[in-house]
């Protein structure tokens, strides 16, 4: 059975500032590429949580096609433990984090690198690239000496560490402004909403059925069997609520009913503001016709009145011209 040191985590709480280092770290170094990078980790122990409140980079580099050869810069790493120290004396180095995704066959020798400076570094892996999959990008990891009973020499592994995202108020504020920058204001709350619920549903799946493929490797001699486990799994059953309840069959009921009657209710106020844009609509084209019927009348009034008023004047032009002809002769007999 595996054994531990006596500060062995059983929690690791990762906060906001630290994922946004390690995002501008992978994008200024590794964007695009398959490489990994690597950095320090700063925080304190409290109790038996780790909290992790900064980092920093470190120069890294592997090779791809062999995994053993491997290269970090401690002189880069020593003098900027130093100059955090001199900023602030409560953070200290608290072990390590990579861009993974996931755990890599050096991760135990660079582990045993860090021990140098901290016996009991805590390894976090931060998933970098944007993703769907339900869960915090985070996985912790704690290194610990497994004794076979075979009494074979031990062997050294990662054990998981249960990993949280928490924020005090001044992180929470930058974060609000982050998020309002690259939220969308077209999406409202109700499809926020549900989108969320949506994920919680997936993330519940993915854990069912990493629960049945346990269960179906345990049964079929594949892995061996876990007591811890098992015995978590016991508790979560137990704190299954009995569907078959005449409490919750009612309360669901009600619930229910309460759900179906604001649907009944949306749909009708929805299509009574319909029925009354349709009939304002009618209204305001009716109203609009007779104005346009009311000034084409008008117009014609006008222009009736201008041709008439230019055929009186033509009338006095011929009658003055008949005047002036009729004059003519009389001068000529005298």
């Amino acid at each position: 059975m595996p054994t531990t040191t006596a500060l062995t985590p059983e929690s690791v709480v990762v906060h906001p500032l630290v994922l946004l280092s390690v995002v501008d770290h992978y994008n200024r170094v590794a964007r695009n590429t398959k490489k990994r990078v690597v950095g320090v980790l700063l925080g304190q122990w409290v109790g038996k949580k780790v909290n992790i409140a900064n980092s920093y980079a470190v120069p890294f580099e592997e090779d791809e096609k062999d995994p053993s050869v491997w290269y970090l810069d401690h002189n880069f790493h020593e003098a900027m433990c130093e100059m955090f120290k001199k900023v602030n004396a409560r953070e200290k180095m608290i072990g390590w984090y990579h861009s993974g995704p996931k755990l890599r066959a050096s991760d135990l020798e660079i582990n045993e690198l860090f021990k140098r400076y901290n016996p009991n570094p805590v390894l976090v892996i931060i998933d970098v690239k944007p993703t769907t999959a339900p869960g915090i990008p985070t996985d912790a990891y704690f290194a610990v000496e497994e004794i076979h009973d075979d009494g074979t020499a031990t062997t050294k592994t990662f054990n998981h560490v249960p990993s949280s995202i928490e924020a005090e108020e001044a992180e929470e504020i930058g974060v609000e402004h982050l998020l309002r920058d690259i939220k969308d204001n077209a999406v409202g709350t109700l499809s926020t909403q549900i989108t969320e619920q949506l994920n919680s549903l997936k993330g519940l799946q993915t854990r069912l059925d990493e629960i049945r493929d346990y269960l179906g490797k345990v049964l079929d001699g594949t892995l061996p069997v876990n007591h811890q486990i098992v015995y978590n799994l016991q508790d979560i059953f137990n704190l299954l609520p009995n569907l078959r309840g005449l409490e919750m069959t009612k309360a669901f009921s009600v619930k229910t009913n309460d759900e179906m009657l604001m649907i009944y209710l949306s749909s009708m106020i929805r299509a009574v503001i319909a029925l009354h844009n349709l009939i304002r609509n009618k209204i305001e084209n009716r109203d609009a016709e007779k104005q346009v019927g009311s000034g084409g009348g008008g117009g014609g009034a006008a222009v009736d009145g201008k041709e008439a008023k230019a055929e009186g004047e033509k009338a006095e032009k011929e009658k003055e011209g008949e005047k002036e002809d009729g004059a003519a002769p009389m001068d000529t007999d005298k």
